[in-house]
């Protein structure tokens, strides 16, 4: 069973009919007894940080989404849910995340335009089982103004170049998270979403 974590920010329902369009059918729940007897968890999300970690504390999800993780169990966190992942935020003060991978999210520096909307490649460092079928240099959809900075450069999936280059995929063992919409890329993103559902 795959979840898809609602915690108030996210286009959940975009997500939930990417993984029905791939044959995979996923349940969108706010319940943390849901998210600890998933086999797949997704955690979506756009907004702010702070917000975010505000809105998981309170549903009691912070634990179940760090034990499910600790399990071993397949994770994928989409935009804001890949900056989760990691220790702290830069985002309007400095936010503690979810700290299951080390490094910090940053804003873009001054000379790019922020958002970054818009089609972008990847350039993939490690091969990983999220990308089995995704040529290298493809273009997804992303939208955001903050990037992840891992401390660990093995946790690098792979790179996008906006003015600097960033991790827009990152992760460990079975738990990843995407910068970009994979919901909103076509055919390339349902393949990850596809590849997610089988770990």
């Amino acid at each position: 069973m795959i979840a898809i974590v609602d915690y108030g920010m996210g286009n959940l329902r975009s997500v939930q009919k990417g993984f029905e369009r791939v044959g995979y059918a996923a349940e969108i729940s706010d319940l943390p007894e849901v998210v600890e007897r998933a086999d797949h968890i997704v955690l979506p999300g756009v907004g702010a940080f702070g917000d975010a970690m505000s809105n998981l504390r309170e549903r009691e999800l912070i634990e179940p989404i760090q034990e499910s993780i600790s399990e071993g169990k397949p994770f994928l966190g989409i935009c804001l849910g890949l900056q989760l992942l990691f220790v702290e935020s830069e985002e309007m003060g400095s936010h503690k995340g979810l700290g299951l991978l080390p490094g910090k999210v940053r804003r873009f520096p001054e000379g790019e335009r922020v958002p970054q909307i818009g089609w972008n490649q990847i350039h993939i460092r490690r091969e990983v089982p999220l990308l089995e079928g995704v040529p290298e240099d493809s273009f997804f959809f992303f939208v955001h103004s903050y990037y992840v900075d891992p401390a660990d450069d093995g946790d690098r999936v792979a790179m996008t170049d906006y003015g600097i280059g960033y991790a827009s995929i990152a992760g460990r063992d079975q738990a990843f998270g995407v910068q970009f919409h994979p919901e909103k890329s076509q055919d390339l993103g349902l393949k990850i979403l596809q590849n997610f559902a089988r770990l």
